[in-house]
């Protein structure tokens, strides 16, 4: 076809087009239809089609997992009952509010019966917790290196939790050593001490 039959073409009548004229037009026209039903048929299809399968995978990973749980239930019994044995053991290791002045004089005994000299032994102020309350006792001993060591074992043995923090220690006359620390003794708090204590301050001050 050359291009003056181009020009000459008349797109009002269509029967008189050439053939291939013709089979370009079918070409393009069906294009046309088919870009039209994947954009607005086809690709809303397959979007629905991607979500569904993400809401599948989510699914059978919830399932997994509650099946995992379903299975193992026993052993998780078991692991809380030993949870709970293990805590309701710890908290029997934190005195009451009459085993505190006990727990004191062991500490004391433990330090004396070591051969130390105790130039202080003040308990601080209680301070109350989530559920429980610690009480810090500053202490000051002074003994030799063994003496000391064997004391912070003693205190360690005891049956209840005490443990040391803050220490210090300098020389003293002698060739003996001093020791400034913090022991810290801590009681469980029953469900109306826990309400009594003073809410944590917020952040900021606010």
């Amino acid at each position: 076809m050359t291009l003056d039959e181009l020009r000459n073409i008349d797109v009002k009548n269509i029967a008189a087009l050439p053939l291939p004229v013709k089979i370009v037009g079918i070409a393009v026209i069906a294009f046309l239809i088919l870009g039209a039903g994947y954009w607005f048929v086809i690709a809303d299809e397959l979007e629905q089609r991607s979500r569904a399968q993400d809401e599948e995978q989510t699914l059978r990973e919830t399932y997994l997992n509650k099946k995992l749980l379903a299975l193992n239930i026993d052993l998780y019994r078991k692991q809380m009952e030993e949870m709970q044995q293990t805590f309701g053991s710890l908290l029997r290791q934190l005195p009451n509010t009459t085993e505190v002045p006990d727990l004191l004089v062991d500490i004391t005994q433990a330090g004396l019966g070591r051969g130390l000299e105790f130039s202080l032994f003040r308990p601080e102020k209680e301070q109350p917790r989530d559920f429980y309350a610690e009480l810090p006792i500053s202490l000051q001993v002074t003994g030799s290196y063994h003496e000391l060591a064997q004391f912070v074992s003693d205190v360690a043995a005891l049956p209840r939790i005490v443990t040391f923090g803050d220490i210090s220690i300098t020389s003293a006359q002698g060739g003996r050593l001093s020791m400034q620390a913090t022991a810290r003794t801590y009681r469980y708090l029953d469900a109306g001490q826990v309400q009594q204590a003073p809410p944590k301050p917020r952040r900021g001050g606010k």
